[in-house]
């Protein structure tokens, strides 16, 4: 089977305006007050925290379950009112001029400086999606939900709008996509600082001369999706749907792994109602389980094969390590023993049917271990605190056609929502 290169290509991004936003918003012009983080990031709370924050957030088009009222609310053609209200405000800021598309089409370097001082720079363009009969440039590394990918479809579709970049890695060395993102040294298109602390910059390159060196350099090349698969999966869906150019591609940030290696935080689990004595217990069936004075994700770094901490709303906890190997190969027949020993894998395929606790009913906490304990308090259930994966282990996995269970990464840092956004339908000339 061929192999389809790998193309970022450059279009006429759409971005928010300084002059028409001045006589908006109160108090003059400020992007970070316009920006949102991905759509699956903020909880319910926190996307209605945004919205409110500011009438032209970016969060009010991308998080539609907040703007309606719900899914029953009545549909037109086929699309639930919530999609069509967002849609139908994107395309106000569009007319009314709060959104404007660039005059001339670009690469767009995008740079994030964490509050921690972490440097993260790479590409934003036009990913040109997969063909049939071809071998994908893009590989994802972890599975997705039907539900979600159905979420982005309809919204995208109703929108005719990417609305924010998927984030993918890519082994760069120091090539010419990737000389491109470190050589923007020009005062920036916009900055801005959000209320974490990072810094935001987005540069325009529209030289077609360094567009054809990029995309010589990426030909070759193949890139992971860090972030966004449920997105990416919906690009895909929407170029099945609509046989037309600019629905072949969807909009995404190219990061170069080998210049800025990205932060690879973990995900950690809630089972709520679930006593973690009993979770202790029906481990101890599978695996070697040793008490500890404290939860420490630390602890889970320096244990080989697959490790996770069980830890109860009181504050003990345990470390669940050296899984039988047959009780790991009968859960997971057909499974290469790499993924076998995925900190997810031995959580979702062996221990959770073990407790007989539903999939759908597990909650997800990013990186922060004594949340994810706050939250099991809440609940009346057990913490399961998860390793970070590395990198490396993440490319040998999608390398050899398979993917994490899902929800095994998070890669960071993330791109901001609302700096660029790119329409799929034709735009006249600038």
């Amino acid at each position: 089977m061929p192999r389809q290169p790998l193309e970022l290509e450059p279009f006429r991004g759409l971005r928010y305006t300084h002059g028409d936003l001045d006589r908006f918003i109160d108090g003059g012009f400020d992007l970070a007050r316009l920006l949102a983080p991905p759509y699956d990031v903020p909880d319910a709370e926190e996307a209605r925290a945004l919205q409110r924050s500011d009438p032209y957030n970016a969060a009010r088009v991308t998080l539609p379950f907040e703007l309606g009222r719900t899914d029953a609310d009545g549909t037109g053609g086929g699309i639930p009112r919530r999609y069509r209200t967002a849609a139908a405000l994107l395309h106000d800021w569009i007319d009314t001029g709060a959104l404007a598309p660039d005059p001339r089409p670009a690469l767009y370097v995008y740079e994030q400086v964490t509050g921690d001082g972490r440097r993260q720079r790479g590409l934003i363009g036009a990913l040109r999606l997969p063909e049939d009969g071809r071998e994908p440039a893009v590989l994802p590394h972890e599975d997705v939900a039907d539900a979600p990918v159905h979420d982005r479809f309809t919204l995208m579709g109703a929108a005719r709008a990417n609305l924010e970049p998927i984030f993918l890695l890519y082994r760069g060395a120091g090539g010419a996509a990737s000389a491109t993102a470190e050589s923007a040294a020009d005062p920036p298109l916009v900055e801005a600082r959000t209320r974490d602390g990072a810094e935001h910059r987005l540069w325009a390159v529209t030289d077609p001369a360094v567009h054809a060196r990029v995309a010589a350099d990426l030909a070759g090349r193949s890139a992971l999706i860090a972030d966004g698969h449920h997105r990416y999966a919906a690009y895909r869906r929407l170029h099945a749907a609509r046989d037309a150019p600019g629905w072949a591609y969807g909009l995404a940030l190219l990061v170069d792994s080998d210049t800025h290696p990205p932060r690879l935080g973990a995900i950690h689990r809630v089972l709520p109602g679930l006593r973690a004595e009993d979770a202790v217990a029906a481990a101890r069936s599978v695996a070697a389980v040793e008490a500890l004075d404290r939860v420490s994700a630390p602890d889970l770094a320096a244990v080989e094969g697959p490790a996770l901490l069980l830890a109860s709303p009181d504050g003990g906890a345990h470390l669940v390590h050296d899984f039988d190997e047959d009780a790991l190969a009968r859960a997971m027949p057909g499974r290469s023993p790499r993924w076998r020993h995925l900190p997810t894998a031995a959580l979702h395929e062996l221990l959770l049917p073990l407790y007989g606790f539903p999939e759908e009913a597990v909650r997800m906490v990013h990186d922060d271990p004594a949340e994810a304990v706050a939250a099991a308090h809440h609940e009346k259930g057990t913490a399961v605190i998860v390793p970070a994966l590395d990198v490396h282990l993440v490319y040998a996995i999608a390398a050899q056609g398979e993917l994490t269970p899902r929800k095994s990464t998070s890669f960071g840092p993330k791109p901001r929502t609302g700096l660029v956004m790119r329409l799929l339908d034709p735009l006249p000339p600038g």
